[in-house]
């Protein structure tokens, strides 16, 4: 799946309200301050302009309709023809009904929430913008078309207070309407009688969560460097630029990732390449979105990964190529605490142009290149859990040595 760029896609929950009835329009319908308004959920991306990502979902499974609830999305659209499905479901569970009736959308107290036009020319979507004055909200059916004409969507209404959503039949398709020109359509209507789609965008949701999160990053002490061997080691090129202080977590085990630095600075042995990471090799692990770890012998073309500075912020890349080749090797070992037994490492090539990241000092992005790390040299390093099974932190004893 395709990565957000980086303008920074997070998860974010809003909980409104204590219920007070059974039935509720979310927070992208205009509502009587006055009226008590019930429980609703809304899941959301927030960009950096704070433009929230709303989902409603359009279904006559019950099972599609139950795991969309549990996820937080409880605002669900149903043909005029449809009420007593509607009417069913809000007595097991806090939904709010929308129904469609021609080119309208109203609530089940006949408001009009929304306008609901199909588009398939470039002539339509001009006509758009007059329809978008008669409700808070326009769904748009765009046929046979997606990337661009939600870019032109995006564009159009660029700065209004209102909401456009797309009928999105894959989580795919949603996905490219909540991402079109960075800043996507402020919602989706996702269509669809199969509970893997809602379990796939709310998978979707999930990683988003991580960005422009903080990590937790600790200072480690370095105690040993010895060059080894030979080895096959792991550069990384991505899709996306890093700048300086950024890098990819990689480490030997995963209760320990140190900060390794792309390759954006300039150095004089070989021209900056802002989106590479000389990695280590290949049984490293590597941090993925999610809160996983992959040896880096299995990212390829595609395959999203994480991207850190030195403040710990986070954000998400594709890779773009892998390139696995023979290269001597040093190894670099460390501690948090020189009184703990719990040793950090991490084997890297070596090269001038590999460089770990130290702590931070006031706004400075530095890297030091592991042919000049010495003993007593901090370090970044994220700690946690060292058992992991196909990526996943799991609970259990283990040695790593």
């Amino acid at each position: 799946m395709a990565s957000l760029s980086p303008s920074l896609y997070h998860l974010q929950f809003t909980i409104k309200g204590k219920p007070k009835t059974r039935r509720s329009i979310n927070c992208a319908v205009k509502t009587n301050p006055r009226k008590p308004i019930s429980q609703s959920t809304t899941a959301t991306i927030v960009t950096m302009s704070k433009k929230k990502k709303q989902v409603w979902i359009w279904t006559e499974n019950k099972q599609v309709m139950t795991a969309a609830v549990e996820r937080g999305w409880n605002t669900f659209i149903f043909s005029s023809l449809h009420r007593q499905i509607a009417s069913d479901w809000s007595s097991i569970a806090l939904i709010c009904p929308l129904f469609v009736e021609d080119d309208k959308v109203f609530n089940d107290e006949a408001k009009l929430v929304a306008t609901f036009s199909e588009v398939s020319s470039p002539q339509q979507l001009e006509q758009l913008q007059a329809l978008y004055e008669r409700a808070d909200n326009v769904i748009v059916d765009l046929l046979d078309w997606q990337v661009i004409p939600a870019e032109n969507i995006v564009a159009a209404f660029h700065g209004y207070q209102k909401t456009v959503f797309a009928i999105s039949k894959t989580p795919s398709e949603a996905q490219i309407f909540l991402e079109a020109l960075e800043q996507g359509l402020g919602g989706v209507v996702l269509k669809t009688e199969d509970v893997d789609d809602v379990l796939e965008l709310k998978g979707y949701f999930d990683k988003r969560n991580q960005e422009g999160s903080q990590l937790g990053l600790t200072k480690a002490t370095i105690t040993g460097v010895e060059m080894t061997g030979m080895g096959d080691r792991v550069c990384v090129d991505l899709c996306s630029l890093m700048k300086p202080g950024e890098g990819l977590l990689v480490g030997s085990f995963a209760r320990g990732l140190f900060l390794v630095h792309s390759e954006c600075l300039e150095s004089n042995y070989i021209a900056s390449r802002p989106f590479r990471v000389n990695a280590g090799p290949v049984h490293s692990y590597v941090a993925v979105p999610g809160g996983k770890t992959c040896y880096l012998s299995e990212l390829k073309a595609g395959k999203e990964i994480l991207i850190v500075d030195q403040k710990g912020i986070q954000r998400t890349a594709v890779v773009g190529r892998v390139k696995i080749e023979t290269r001597p090797l040093i190894i670099v070992t460390a501690k948090v605490d020189s009184d703990e037994e719990t040793c950090y490492s991490i084997l890297l090539q070596n090269a001038e142009t590999v460089g770990l990241v130290p702590p931070n000092k006031g706004n400075e992005a530095t890297s030091v290149p592991v042919t000049s790390l010495k003993v007593g040299d901090q370090v970044l390093v994220k700690l946690q859990g060292g058992a992991r099974h196909t990526g996943i932190e799991i609970q259990e004893f283990i040695v790593e040595k």
